[in-house]
Order: structure tokens, then sequence, then C-alpha cells
């Protein structure tokens, strides 16, 4: 019984390790594709952009854009002071845009 017991144990505690998503694409720098300086934030709280939740968006050529590549809270909290719900960042960004979603491969905050 007591084997049962650990086999279940130790069966249980591997599926929740591999159920975790590891699969999270880093973004890099690549010198050949163009970068963007854009004003990065929240796209729902400062953008006033349809969408549940807070959600990091782009301003690149006067029109805004959802992100997709990298999340909100990849870069800090959100809702702190000087968070992307409540503050405009600048930022340098690669991508391109795909079903009017910004596509990200890299992603860096400009420091002030």
């Amino acid at each position: 019984m007591k084997k049962c017991l650990l086999l279940l144990v130790l069966l249980v505690t591997f599926s929740f390790t591999y159920a975790q998503d590891s699969t999270k694409k880093k973004l890099v720098f690549n010198p050949k594709n163009p970068t963007y300086e854009v004003e990065a934030t929240c796209g729902t709280c400062m953008y006033k952009m349809e969408g549940m939740g807070c959600h990091l968006a782009i301003k690149l050529n006067g029109k805004n854009y959802f992100v997709d590549g990298t999340n909100i809270d990849d870069h800090g909290d959100a809702h702190d002071a000087e968070g992307f719900c409540n503050a405009i960042k600048k930022a340098k960004v690669q991508g391109a845009i795909v079903k009017d979603r910004f596509e990200v491969t890299y992603f860096e905050l400009i420091k002030k």
C-alpha cells in the first residue's frame, strides 16, 4: 500500500512539473531587422482600447496595437505607480504587424 501511495504522489508531482509552459520564446535583438522607438503602455487603461483586462500595447506611426510575444507583467508590476497601467513609457521594439496586432520579436524599455 505504501508503494502505491508513493507511486501516486510521484506521478502527480511529475504531471504538475511537466504541465508548466516552458516554451516561452526569448526576445532577441536582430541587427538585420528594423528597430522602432515606440510608446508602450496598457492598451485598455491608458489608450482606452477595447478589451478585457490589462494588455500591453504600443503606439506605432500614430496607431495603437496590442502586443503579442511579451506580456504586460514581464516588464514589472503593471499596477505600480510607474507601471504600464499608470504610465506611458518609451521602448525599442522589433517585429511586425499581423492581423492588426504587433508580433514582437524584441522589446526593451528605454531608461529615462
